[in-house]
Order: structure tokens, then sequence, then C-alpha cells
């Protein structure tokens, strides 16, 4: 009798299971004849080609060094590694896209000093449909936003603006990496959540920061806000601040997915070093520059890539600073300036042996860095060189390094994004 009192315990529970699964996913339609038939997921297919971002197959490649190295640092050795396929964006993050990231972030602060906002299930969310009837240059509107308002004694001839150092980013992220580790196992969800807040506005003033004796007060001024540079990559930007633009854009999206009902994707981020790398060869395993040959210049000595040709002549290349984000040629997986114009952060932690522990499949190395680390472990690698840089720094296994929480003028970056994609070149293929 208890052995049958445990069977029928046994079968009750596994109904109770296939009715909880089938609640998560399609059942409906499903024969009773007690065989598994399988249930799929209730979400439905969302992004499949994101705006702005190309698609970059997996292969293999030698990442390392391609030519002599210039510096015998040895801290890039060649080594055969494989890389899954990811979309990336085809250009740097440019002024116009960043911009969005700011305005956003400032009208929704401006909304709930406002009191735009309407509470559904217990939960405050921002009411857009209000916040875009904000009118920014009504003298009335700015009173009210005295709290984000420059104060008093900071203003020029009393004009009332926006301060930049209130106009913060709430970061939030589950902490996937602490959340794997064997010792974490059991602890609550709460334990691996991260949450802080970001500055959303760029530093303008690195272009009179980072070079002494130099007049270079007209890019301070104009290069973020004005119209004409709106299509050139976004400088100044702190590798943090480029992950809350990464959270945001992630967030943004999947908002709208799920308004729509069709479901969540991946989150954009920042490239891996070893992605970035792949991506920047387009292909080419063993040539050291993304467009594939030894030189700089075509066989018509046009030069290739926004650097710092010669011993100084800025200009040459057709940029006396930074250029287009889709200027000269694209690779071969249709990826721009992935040699010069602004170098880019990677999500990789800066290690000079990493090269030697990394797996061969996806190498991946992180460490998020807190405010209280060591200075060493805030250093980030950074990719591509840039328009300051000489032609050694462009080549596509040149290593070079940054700290997390310092932005220059000549560093930008791009993101990537994974989505569930079978076989190869974007093109879904059935499952036989």
């Amino acid at each position: 009798m208890k052995r049958h009192l445990i069977q029928l315990t046994a079968l009750s529970l596994l109904t109770l299971s296939v009715v909880s699964c089938g609640k998560l996913g399609k059942s409906k339609g499903l024969p009773n004849d007690g065989q598994v038939h399988g249930v799929a997921p209730a979400a439905k297919p969302g992004l499949t080609r994101p705006i702005g971002m190309v698609f970059v197959p997996p292969g293999t490649f030698h990442m390392g060094p391609s030519d002599e190295d210039v510096t015998y640092a040895l801290t890039a050795r060649n080594k055969q590694v494989s890389i899954q396929g990811f979309w990336m964006d085809a250009t740097e993050i440019t002024n116009n896209q960043y911009r969005q990231f700011v305005f956003w972030v400032r009208d929704s602060i401006a909304a709930k000093t406002l009191g735009y906002v309407k509470n559904v299930d217990g939960i405050d969310y921002i009411d857009w449909a209000k916040a875009k009837t904000i009118k920014w240059g009504d003298k009335a509107t700015i009173e009210k936003l005295d709290p984000i308002i420059i104060p008093p004694p900071d203003r020029i001839y009393g004009k009332k603006e926006i301060d930049p150092e209130k106009i913060e980013y709430q970061v939030e992220y589950f902490d996937l990496k602490e959340a794997a580790k064997r010792e974490n196992k059991g602890k609550p969800r709460s334990t691996f959540l991260v949450k802080y807040k970001e500055k959303a506005y760029p530093d303008t003033l690195v272009w009179m920061r980072d070079f002494s004796y130099s007049y270079n007060e007209p890019m301070t001024k104009k290069y973020f806000s004005h119209f004409s540079f709106g299509n050139y990559p976004v400088v100044g930007v702190t590798w943090k601040q480029a992950t809350a633009f990464c959270n945001w854009r992630s967030t943004y999206l999947n908002t709208w997915l799920d308004s729509k009902k069709k479901g969540t994707e991946s989150d954009f981020r920042l490239p891996t070093e070893a992605q970035w790398e792949y991506a920047a060869r387009g292909g080419r395993s063993q040539a050291p520059f993304p467009w594939g040959g030894m030189y700089l210049r075509n066989r018509k000595g046009c030069i290739l890539a926004n650097f710092k040709p010669g011993r100084g002549n800025y200009p040459e290349d057709g940029g006396f600073y930074t250029v287009r984000a889709d200027a000269y040629w694209p690779n071969d997986f249709g990826l721009y300036c992935m040699a010069g114009n602004v170098a880019e952060w990677t999500s990789s932690l800066y290690y000079e042996g990493s090269y030697t522990f990394q797996h061969d499949m996806n190498p991946d190395i992180r460490w998020n860095a807190k405010d209280s680390d060591p200075p060493r472990m805030k250093r980030k690698v950074v990719r591509g060189g840039s328009w300051k840089d000489v032609g050694q720094a462009l080549q596509t296994g040149s290593r070079a390094y940054e700290y997390q929480d310092t932005a220059k003028s000549y560093i930008g970056f791009r993101t990537v994004i994974d989505l569930p994609v079978f076989g190869q070149g974007g093109k879904t293929q059935k499952l036989k």
C-alpha cells in the first residue's frame, strides 16, 4: 500500500510540473497521449536585424600581432581562437546617437521633477506622453526644474541652464559572473543585483585637458553640441559611461519589445577584446590592418584611415581631428573605421599575461572594478588607434589600455548584441 502511495504522489508531482510548464509556453493543442511533444516559449520573435549593425559570422583566427612587436612588450602573443557570431555597430557610436541617451536621461529626470509619472500595479513609471511636451525654452518650466538647474553662483549673466552633473542614469543589471561562481550558489538573487548612478553627459573639456599648450577651445565648445559634428564619433566618454549607454540601449529596446508583446532580446554591451580584433580583421586572419594590406596607403598613395601621418601632418588624411564615423572604406564585414579615427573601449580587463591563460573559445577576461580598487584593476583594453596616433597603433593586433573612470578626446566605443541566430550570415536555418 505504501509503495502505491509513493507512486501516486510521484505521478501527482509530475502532473503538476507539466501543468506549470504549460502555463509558461504554448500548451494549447497538445494531444493528451502521455508523450513528450515539447512546449514552445511564449515569447515571439522580436529584433531580427538591429538598425545600424552588421552581422559578424562565427570563425577562427590568430589573435595577436601580425607584424613585428615594435614595443617588444610581449603583451599580445599570437594564439588561435574561435569566436561565436554576433552583431556589431557598423560605425562608432556618434554624437547624435549618444545625445539621444543624454536627452532621454535629462527628460526622464525632468518628468519626475514635474510629477509626470503614472502608477501601474504599485510601480511609478514616467508618463512619456507628458514628458514629450516639456518646453525647455519656457521660463515657467525652467522655474519648476530648479533642482537640476545650475545654482546662481555658477551662472553666466544669470542664465539658467541644465547642470550636467545632475543628469545621472540609474544603471541596473544582474551580475551573471558572480552568480555563476560555485561559492555563491544558493545565495538570494538580490546578492547579484548591481545598481548605481552614472553621469550621462560626456566630458567636453578633454579636448583641452589632453593636449598641453595647444589651442583646442573650439572643439570643447562645439564638438558635442554643434549639428555639424552629429555623425562624428562621440568622445569624452569613460568606460563606465559607455557601459551605462549599453545598459540604457538594452532597456530602451526591451521595454518597447515588451510593450508590443514580442518578448525581449539579448543585451547590448561592449565587445570583448577578442571579438573586437576578430571583427576588425574582417576575415583576414594574418593581415595587420582591417583592409588587408601591409601599408597605410593604397597603390595611388591615398591614406586609408584617420591617424597621424608622417611626423605630424594631421590634415593629410582628410581630417584634422576626428572624421565622420562612416568615413573611408569598410572592411570585409562592413565595419567602418576599425583602425584610426577614435580608439574604442572593450569590455576586457587589461592584463599583460591574459593571452597565456584565456580560453581558445570566446576568450574573455573581465573585472568589475570598484572605486576602492587599485588603479591596476581599473585598466580596460582600448583598441584600434585614433586620429592622434601613429600608424603602428592602428594594427589590429596592437593593444593599449586606459582607466575605466578616465575620458579622452580620442576614445569612443561601439556596441555588440547577441541575437538567437542559427547558422551563419544572419540567415535563420531550420533545425532538422
